[in-house]
């Protein structure tokens, strides 16, 4: 067997970009968090996927939930990332939204903006693993934000968008 902190640490080197995912809870609620989990899975039909650890407090609302969204981010929203990813009552204050399929609650300013409805989970171990069939996207031409070996990282000299 090998060490779980350095398996994770060796899957860091591997660069990614930051998403935020949104959806709604059973109540109405906005729920949101940041992932670097994202991938495509399909052309056709356009599928993607991320994953979500089972003990995550949200873990509920996504596997219920008919329709979420993706939002890709960009180098200048670091800030909104961090906001994600930590644990806090409402992470949308004075976060500017628009209601998307379902009324997902959407970030804007977001390069890519992929709007799903919930394809399928599958166990992925700890983690569950959400296959989503996009039905709306929204690109703009931004830098994106990157992640590697536990820091963010500026877009590279030439990197398009």
């Amino acid at each position: 067997m090998f060490d779980p902190r350095q398996f994770r640490n060796a899957l860091g080197h591997f660069a990614t970009g930051v998403a935020i995912v949104t959806t709604k809870d059973s109540q109405g609620g906005a729920i949101g968090l940041t992932i670097n989990s994202f991938a495509s899975v399909s052309l056709e039909p356009p599928l993607v996927l991320w994953s979500l650890a089972r003990n995550a407090w949200s873990v509920a609302a996504f596997e219920a939930a008919e329709f979420f969204a993706i939002h890709v981010l960009a180098e200048d929203q670091q800030d909104l990332s961090n906001r994600f990813a930590r644990a806090s009552e409402d992470k949308f204050a004075n976060v500017k939204t628009s209601a998307g399929l379902g009324g997902v609650p959407l970030l804007t300013g977001c390069p890519a903006v992929f709007q799903c409805s919930t394809e399928r989970h599958y166990d992925g171990g700890d983690h569950i693993i959400i296959v989503g069939r996009v039905e709306s996207f929204h690109t703009e031409e931004r830098p994106p934000l990157l992640f590697h070996r536990g820091r963010y990282l500026a877009t590279p000299e030439g990197c398009a968008a």
